[in-house]
């Protein structure tokens, strides 16, 4: 469908990637990763048509369509939602309009001959709207609004009341109901709730097309890729799997390489000493000369190029009273409407929790509460003794003073303190040299993010409530926050729709939904477990049948059920054996294939951590080819058997039912 070959670009002196090559088919679902800057969203770009390149190839199938998140632009401000949406299929979309104007002039005339007559036009509009799927897009249309948390209500809003994250769900919604052949999607994720990304996934996994996505959420990541195409300093490189895989051989790719690099070392080390002992001697000066020469010849392997990350960890806070923030019998209104009636809530000191729950549930409200940023309409809030609070909003960045370069903008936290001081914390977050006097105002959305963690953390204290601080940071940089935040002595509470993170740090889930708060002590996988539990025993019906052992009439039926009951059972079994024997055999080929692989991987380890290999450079490349050949075969495989695995598993369910 689409294919990308050895594709260059620059901007001006600056290479930003060289080389890339890769295909995509339908089906396939390729994440595009890489540090802020390198290059993901321009490469998107240069799909679409969008922006130029300096060299290569980009082929896209004729007839084939594509979509673009970034490029959906809600141009109708007047129209309301759902009419905006559902008009992204234009082969309905003409007919509805024509529609719209008949019920308009039938509304105004008064004439019964020009009534009739629109009236028929009427009838025949109807029935091309009918053949045409009119009325499954629209209700298809109020499935995917539905999925990404916008309620029946909003559906008869205008477009220009929505905000710009609900925007940007709209322009979604309106992507996805084309359904193109090809989805293009730039961090999709960012501005959807734990509910609409999980809704979202399940959509993606179910969609025929090709998905090319970038995104920094991992666990989305894990859950939706098949490939993955890392952007690194030391060039592109493409990998089989999610990420945790990617992961796993880039770390493995990074030991070989490493471990080549020292037996180089103590290769040329030992052939030096060699040649400086022997030099003068006339009876070595043809091994002298012959190591001499192989030595030019070698070819030096070096190490890999990593994307600086960033560094830092939150200054030791002051120890606060046991109980650091208190709610009694409080209550908060919006606009006379009651959001929290009788709210009750302790927060203790280093506990650490993760709020919970579907967008417009009030997480920002209470996190705002909290902050002591809203006023409550009655009851209390309490602060403990000594606590010190500071608050990270969602649009943290938007606070930024753009006039401002980085260096006087981190001085607005920190009056007191030393330009030397607060270039070493801005260094620590990557802004270095040079970088400080950038203005503000030109900086990308990663480093103004960076900016404001790192004026969050010039001054030290007890109590951080911090609404979705991953906002534009890249995974090495989440990495790093949860941390932090997983070492802060202090308390902590924490929105984001990232699940590694509230995995990562919290302790305790707040759930929250229509102003009532459900509180579990617990991981956030923890809780999840629970709530699928529980959702498990409320749909599980009851035994219909108890036999008393004590009843002998009963337990005669019981023998005979029993007998009746054994023997379908081996029927079932039989079938099952029959229906599997081809998946079982497979599944049984792939095991012993990937372990005879394992056996030469590791016996090629042990190769390459031979110094001699490294002179042989024919012979070295040769070996790496070989164990890259391996390792991706193996990929090839795990896959395949997962795949078959879960056949095998349908299979099961299938043959011996649910309960099985």
């Amino acid at each position: 469908m689409l294919t990308v070959s050895a594709l260059s670009k620059s901007f001006g002196n600056r290479l930003l990637f060289a080389n890339i090559s890769f295909s995509v088919s339908p089906g396939d679902r390729l994440a595009i990763i890489g540090a802020n800057g390198s290059g993901k969203t321009t490469l998107l770009d240069i799909i679409t048509g969008n922006q130029e390149y300096d060299s290569g190839a980009v082929n896209f199938q004729r007839g084939a369509t594509m979509g673009y998140l970034e490029q959906e632009i809600l141009t109708a401000p007047d129209r309301d939602l759902l009419h905006e949406v559902a008009g992204a299929d234009t082969s309905t979309e003409r007919l509805a309009h024509k529609r719209e104007l008949i019920h308009n002039e039938l509304a105004e005339t008064t004439d019964p001959a020009e009534q009739a007559a629109l009236l028929n036009e009427l009838e025949e509009i109807e029935s091309r709207y009918e053949q045409a799927g009119g009325y499954s897009v629209e209700y298809e249309a109020k499935v995917i609004l539905s999925g990404l948390g916008f309620s029946e209500k909003d559906h008869q809003r205008p477009i220009k009341e929505f905000s710009g994250g609900w925007l940007m769900r709209a322009g979604l919604a309106k992507l996805l109901l084309r359904d193109p052949d090809l989805l293009l999607l730039d961090e999709p994720t960012n501005h959807l709730d734990l509910d609409a990304i999980i809704w979202f996934e399940k959509y993606l996994k179910d969609y025929a097309g090709a998905v090319i996505l970038i995104s920094h959420d991992r666990a989305f990541i894990n859950r939706m890729s098949t490939r993955i195409l890392s952007l690194q300093p030391d060039g592109a490189h493409l990998y089989r799997g999610n990420y945790d895989s990617y992961r796993a051989a880039r770390e493995k790719e990074e030991e070989i390489i490493n471990a080549t690099i020292k037996n180089q070392e103590r290769f040329i080390e030992s052939e030096t000493r060699f040649i400086n002992r022997f030099r003068a001697k006339n009876t070595k000066s043809t091994q002298v000369q012959s190591r001499i020469r192989r030595l030019e010849k070698m070819e030096t392997v070096t190490a890999v190029r990593k994307a600086p990350t960033v560094r830092f960890k939150f200054p030791g806070s002051p120890r606060s009273g046991k109980n650091v923030i208190t709610f009694s019998h409080a209550a908060f209104s919006y606009d006379e409407t009651p959001l929290y009636r009788d709210l009750n809530l302790t927060l203790a000191r280093g506990e650490k929790a993760a709020l919970v729950g579907p967008n417009g549930a009030g997480k920002t409200t209470l996190l705002k509460l909290l902050a002591g940023l809203l006023p409550l309409n009655s009851g209390e809030r309490t602060l403990g003794y000594n606590v010190d609070a500071v608050y990270y909003a969602q649009h943290q960045t938007e606070q930024l003073m753009i006039q401002n370069n980085v260096l006087e903008e981190m001085r607005r936290s920190a009056v007191d303190e030393t330009d030397e001081m607060l270039r070493t914390m801005l260094g620590a977050f990557l802004f270095r040299g040079d970088d400080v006097k950038k203005k503000v105002s030109v900086l990308s959305g990663g480093e103004k993010a960076r900016l404001a963690l790192a004026k969050l953390l010039i001054r030290p204290a007890n109590l951080i409530l911090m609404d979705e601080p991953t906002n534009h940071l890249d995974i090495p940089s989440r990495d790093v926050l949860a941390e932090a935040l997983s070492a802060y002595d202090g308390t902590l509470v924490l929105i984001t729709h990232d699940r590694d993170l509230i995995d990562a740090v919290a302790d305790r889930i707040i759930d929250i939904n229509h102003g009532s708060l459900t509180l579990y002590h617990g991981s956030y996988t923890e809780y999840t477990e629970k709530i699928e539990r529980e959702r498990q025993a409320l749909s599980s019906e009851p035994d219909t049948a108890i036999i008393q052992p004590g009843d002998a009439k009963l337990s005669t039926n019981q023998r005979m059920l029993e007998k009746d009951r054994k023997r379908q059972e081996g029927e079932l079994r039989n079938l099952f054996y029959r229906e599997s024997k081809s998946l079982q055999n497979r599944i049984k080929k792939i095991e012993d294939e990937v372990s005879r692989a394992e056996t030469r991987l590791r016996e090629i380890e042990n190769i390459l951590e031979n110094p001699i290999l490294c002179t042989d450079k024919h012979k070295f490349n040769k070996t790496l080819n070989e164990y890259e050949t391996l390792k991706n075969r193996n990929t090839v495989l795990n896959d395949e058997w997962v795949e078959l695995s879960l056949d095998l598993e349908q299979k099961r369910v299938t043959v011996f039912g649910k309960d099985v």
